[in-house]
């Protein structure tokens, strides 16, 4: 049986050492996921040009998604998640990431710049210089969030 280990840095070796003694496969494509119970996941697995890399969740800057495709964003590049937004949503901590659309997962202090528009809507700089919107189902959360 394949899964997938969510947790800090300081129980993933005893955790995997542990599963693979009794016959558990550790992997990323797996349908179970062992996660500790904290406030939001240390670190994401994710992949880069066939590797598989854990990223400090305290080095993304932003999360989006086309489609099936989820493209976890650094200062340092892109690389691929296999998780879905809806997932990394219970995954992230809540008081450090934000949902300000249907397709893109921000962490909150990634935003450089604010600028508000006409149309009950915002597009955010980030630090890395991508540019981002909140879409109008997003609007008062982000806003009462920024005390805006």
């Amino acid at each position: 049986m394949k899964i997938k280990l969510s947790v800090s840095e300081e129980h993933y070796a005893e955790l995997e050492a542990l599963l693979t003694l009794h016959g558990f496969q550790i992997s990323d494509d797996a349908d179970f996921i062992l996660q500790e119970r904290q406030k939001g996941a240390a670190f994401l697995n994710a992949r880069r040009e066939d590797a598989v890399c854990r990223i400090r969740t305290e080095d993304i800057v932003y999360i989006e998604s086309f489609g099936k495709n989820v493209i976890l964003h650094t200062m340092d590049g892109e690389y691929s998640l296999t998780e879905r937004l809806k997932e990394l949503e219970v995954l992230l901590d809540s008081e450090k990431f934000m949902r300000i659309s249907n397709s893109v997962i921000i962490a909150r202090n990634s935003v450089s710049r604010i600028k508000p528009t006409l149309r009950t809507k915002f597009i955010l700089t980030l630090k890395n210089g991508a540019v981002v919107d909140v879409t109008r189902s997003y609007y008062y959360i982000f806003r009462d969030a920024y005390g805006i």
